[in-house]
């Protein structure tokens, strides 16, 4: 009776959470702007200017996705209430079934308030994300290839698509750099909470001694701009590079003769692009990323003219590392902003890094 009880009140608390979700979302009024622009959908000229059209598609798309789900909790939630019922009559042997389902919609719903949260401009957008070696020589370089594999699958278990744009390869092993596109609503919202630098230490499999090194590599994260944004920039002060696709090849990138390096003069910042045969899709995708770049420079200069008076926002530079992946002597991955810590350093490097992403927005939304 005591557990029947207990799963009773958790029932009662998820609906409560529901309902404050519900008047919160405002989902009536979402219904009813729902309606209104699919009337517009209709109008005869509705597509003769693409990109309003296109706007509009999507935030019938997102208001449709806000009221859905919930929705879909709150039937969810209804066929818990009816097992439960179901349960009382015919005893208590099928309690851990309906426990195990509650937990199910209770972590749904946790994720669903997150990315409620992400309400910044560009949450919802694709992010790019900058890999690069840092202290460590041939160490680093591993390192950063171990978290691409990392990201790449935290990415398929998002159900996002990545895309790799430019590698570097080490000189000996692993990558020195590597940037990548990660395609997916709220992509960015998530992963900026990886910006930073992360510090590895493990016995090297380089040294024929079998010593413990500490390496580094940094993470930058950008979102992509989409079009409508505008930022100057000014053909003369770009100086474009073409060359050689070169790396590991196979799954990471295609050699071809038409590799781009754009170098914006003003700012010495530095893009490539050399996964497509084509020169001229290398040339769009590195000015898209240039722009990302360059957008990300300015906000992070007005978010500092307005941030000066805090000290807590420190730089990222190398040894202000976010995150510790120990290997030897013991096995511990640590976020050193939240405290959130595992003693799993497989299965975080098998891309199970969600409880450090949702621990950071958490704390900073």
């Amino acid at each position: 009776m005591k557990e029947l009880n207990e799963l009773k009140e958790k029932l009662n608390v998820i609906s409560d959470s529901l309902g404050r979700l519900e008047k919160n979302l405002k989902i009536e009024e979402k219904e009813k702007l729902i309606k209104e622009l699919e009337q517009k959908t209709s109008v005869g000229n509705f597509w003769d200017n693409p990109q309003e059209a296109q706007k509009i598609m999507q935030e019938i798309s997102n208001l449709k996705n806000a009221v859905d789900s919930l929705l879909g909790f709150k039937r969810s939630l209804d066929d818990l209430f009816v097992l439960m019922e179901l349960l009382c009559e015919e005893g208590e042997s099928g309690f851990g079934e309906l426990e195990k389902d509650m937990e199910t919609l209770e972590t749904k719903l946790k994720g669903f308030l997150l990315q409620c949260k992400l309400s910044e401009k560009y949450d919802e957008n694709n992010a790019i994300v900058t890999l690069h070696s840092g202290a460590g020589g041939t160490e680093a370089c591993d390192w950063v290839e171990m978290l691409l594999r990392m990201y790449n699958r935290w990415i398929e278990r998002q159900g996002y698509l990545i895309k790799i744009i430019d590698i570097l390869p080490g000189e000996e092993a692993g990558i020195k750099r590597v940037t990548f596109i990660v395609r997916g609503r709220y992509s960015y919202g998530y992963l900026k909470a990886e910006i930073g630098v992360h510090r590895l230490v493990r016995i090297s499999p380089f040294d024929s001694n079998k010593r413990r090194h500490t390496s580094f590599a940094s993470c930058d994260v950008m979102p992509e701009i989409e079009d409508e944004i505008k930022v100057d920039i000014d053909e003369k002060d770009l100086r474009i590079d073409t060359y050689r696709a070169s790396g590991h090849g196979g799954q990471h990138v295609n050699k071809t003769d038409s590799a781009v390096r754009i170098t914006h003069l003003p700012t010495n910042i530095v893009v490539q692009c050399q996964n497509e045969r084509s020169q001229f899709k290398n040339k769009a995708t590195a000015m898209k990323v240039l722009k990302a770049r360059l957008f990300k420079l300015e906000e992070e200069k007005r978010k500092k003219a307005i941030e000066k008076n805090y000290d807590q926002k420190s730089d990222i530079a190398w040894g202000n590392q976010i995150r510790s992946y120990v290997f030897c002597p013991y096995t511990m991955v640590k976020d050193h902003r939240t405290g959130t810590e595992t003693g799993n350093v497989e299965a975080v490097m098998d891309g199970e890094i969600s409880r450090f992403i949702e621990a950071y927005l958490e704390k900073n939304i």
